[in-house]
């Protein structure tokens, strides 16, 4: 039976070639005229986009700073030091001109902003939900997580190792601005870690227990074979234009709650799993959810056997087997070969990491207490859990 939802997508998207030459108005539209562009360092600079942005500014008389130096998994340090600058130059709007590391930096300091006389990370400790935050645009240079259109942001405290997420519909950006072309520049590796990011949002909605619709799960099954076509022709076609277009819009609609209307609200547990991941060793978060999703499906494919066997013969295009638990394993071997198709690990030592034990100890301990309590909809899963599946996934 679906579940009650309420839906509100509260992001204008602004689509296509040069579209990023709008951003300006859109600032003024939302009432920015003091702004600080935030962005990673090396590409955004070197492909003189940074530049652009900042003239397309001055044509429109906006006062505007800057702050680099976003790191993927992005830095809680970053963020206190984009809040103090922020108050000193009177800030009253931030664009992110980026991919998801960057808009949720961005997002993190627009929340710092909303409420200056509080500790932001506490709202990633979940000891206070947020109560403001400051407006937000995006020019979007990776198809990736989605935090372009979502409500989404997830931070890393450099000091703690710890990477924690904070979920709220203040921090939707106001607009994203979405040309493709500026994501033709990105090495393979980064492109398809994106794509397999893209791929989880869909994937942790649609492997639930609770409440679920056949028109959202056409979608959601839509979106994901439309993923892995496009995928394959970026693997080898990194210009091409079209399937640049059909990733990026599908990033946007993987992580905007569109593909989990009527559910229980998802699973969320191999991303939840890979946080502990990124937080300790810093690997790519696309990377990472490849690395982690085929042992964590094994692990609790029998407690969810309807849909995964819905996914392996509606996206992977398994013909059924004997039997539901062969067709549902072989949709989840039919993942993993797509994976290493274009270049994504399948397991920890493929991604370049061989955590000991203790690490993964620490690993579970940590995933339990960012849970609150036992977790998951596929199947709840307890500290013991995530030490079996970590173990699975070396």
């Amino acid at each position: 039976m679906a579940f009650d939802f309420s839906y509100h997508s509260l992001t204008k998207v602004v689509f296509g070639r040069d579209s990023e030459n709008k951003v300006g108005k859109l600032i003024k539209e939302f009432g920015g005229s003091r702004v600080l562009i935030h962005y990673g360092g090396k590409s955004a600079v070197s492909s003189g986009l940074i530049d652009r942005i900042k003239n397309i500014l001055d044509s429109e008389g906006i006062y505007h700073t800057e702050l680099g130096g976003v790191v993927p998994n992005p830095h809680l340090g970053l963020v206190r030091e984009g809040t103090e600058l922020c108050k000193k130059e009177g800030i009253d709007f931030i664009l992110a001109v980026g991919g998801g590391s960057v808009i949720d930096s961005a997002k993190a300091i627009g929340y710092s902003l909303g409420e200056p006389d509080k500790d932001v990370w506490e709202l990633f400790l979940h000891e206070r939900a947020p109560k403001a935050c400051f407006p937000i645009g995006t020019v979007l240079t990776i198809s990736a997580a989605g935090s372009e259109t979502s409500a989404s942001c997830v931070i890393t405290n450099e000091e703690t190792k710890e990477k924690r997420s904070c979920n709220s519909d203040m921090a939707r950006p106001k607009f994203a601005v979405m040309n493709p072309v500026l994501t033709m520049t990105l090495p393979d590796y980064q492109t398809q870690s994106g794509c397999a990011d893209i791929m989880m949002h869909t994937m942790e909605r649609y492997f639930t227990n609770g409440g679920n619709m056949e028109i959202t799960d056409s979608i959601a099954e839509g979106l994901l074979k439309t993923v892995i076509k496009n995928a394959k022709i970026l693997h080898t076609d990194p210009e091409n234009y079209e399937a640049r277009a059909e990733v990026m819009w599908a990033g946007s609609l993987s992580h905007n709650g569109l593909t989990g209307l009527g559910t229980n609200g998802g699973d969320f547990m191999s991303h939840k799993l890979e946080h502990e991941m990124g937080g300790m060793f810093d690997v790519t978060h696309g990377a990472g959810l490849a690395a982690i999703w085929g042992s964590w499906a094994r692990y609790v494919y029998k407690n969810c056997l309807d849909r995964f066997v819905k996914y392996a013969v509606r996206v992977m295009e398994v013909v059924p087997e004997e039997n539901d638990e062969k067709t549902a394993l072989k949709g989840i071997e039919a993942m993993e070969q797509f994976y290493r198709k274009i270049g994504m690990p399948t397991n920890m030592r493929e991604l370049g990491i061989e955590p000991t034990d203790e690490e993964i100890e620490i690993m579970a301990k940590s995933c339990i207490r960012a849970c609150g309590k036992p977790s998951g909809s596929a199947m709840v899963l307890d500290e013991k859990d995530f030490i079996e599946i970590y173990k699975n996934a070396r």
